[in-house]
């Protein structure tokens, strides 16, 4: 694989509208190998963690989403919002607002939490 940038193609509609099925995009890969860890807000591209592996994904399977929590904050899903460390998400970028509810989570120091932008079709972090 390339070591700056990789191009990859969008599979599915869980980061839709930001991305679409068949949109073909170019990773950059030195940000987070170099300068800083994933931040709120970016769209990182990343390899099936153990959670996912353990549920039959192979670990080379790649995944696109948004990060929306690194260590230490608390996330949470409540009447249609996402809210971080208890504030609520302007979220312009999401496909509709979540259907669902998610109890709050701590992101362990170290880790990240991830979500599609499509919020009811995505396996993310919510889920895993």
């Amino acid at each position: 694989r390339a070591l700056v940038a990789e191009p990859r193609f969008i599979p599915s509609l869980s980061m839709y509208p930001t991305l679409d099925v068949g949109d073909r995009i170019f990773a950059e890969k030195i940000t987070y190998r170099f300068e800083r860890p994933p931040a709120r807000g970016d769209v990182i591209i990343f390899k099936a963690p153990e959670a996912l592996q353990e549920r039959g994904y192979p670990a080379g399977e790649v995944f696109i989403k948004r990060v929306v929590g690194t260590g230490g904050d608390s996330v949470r899903v409540h009447d249609g919002l996402l809210y971080v460390n208890g504030v609520p998400q302007d979220e312009p970028f999401t496909n509709e607002k979540p259907t669902y509810e998610m109890v709050e989570y701590t992101v362990p120091e170290g880790q990240i939490f991830v979500m599609g932008d499509n919020r009811n079709n995505s396996y993310d972090s919510h889920v895993w």
